[in-house]
């Protein structure tokens, strides 16, 4: 599993030091944690860790409602899956 290093930074550095904190989440893959009062308001990290991101969150739902429906016997034969998804591709309803 891939470790962000995180910084963090007061509100005023986002303001003053914006193209510093960018190249530093672009570059170092790092998570810079923006506080307010001392206290974490907001994170900033690079676009592409961020699809990277949401990516796994999405995966992970997918395969919880998966374990869900196998818990709850919601399955059906793989033979039958297939059997019944080539049905739906000849009738076009997809």
């Amino acid at each position: 599993m891939l470790s962000l290093q995180e910084t963090i930074r007061p509100s005023a550095d986002l303001r003053n030091h914006y193209n510093e904190i960018s190249k530093q989440c672009r570059e170092d893959n790092a998570v810079v944690i923006v506080t307010v009062n001392g206290r974490g308001d907001t994170v900033s990290l690079a676009y592409e860790e961020y699809k990277r991101m949401k990516a796994r969150i999405e995966l992970l739902e997918i395969l919880a409602e998966a374990e869900d429906d196998v818990k709850s016997g919601r399955v059906a034969p793989v033979c039958e899956t297939f059997e019944d998804l080539k049905t739906i591709l000849r009738e076009g309803s997809i």
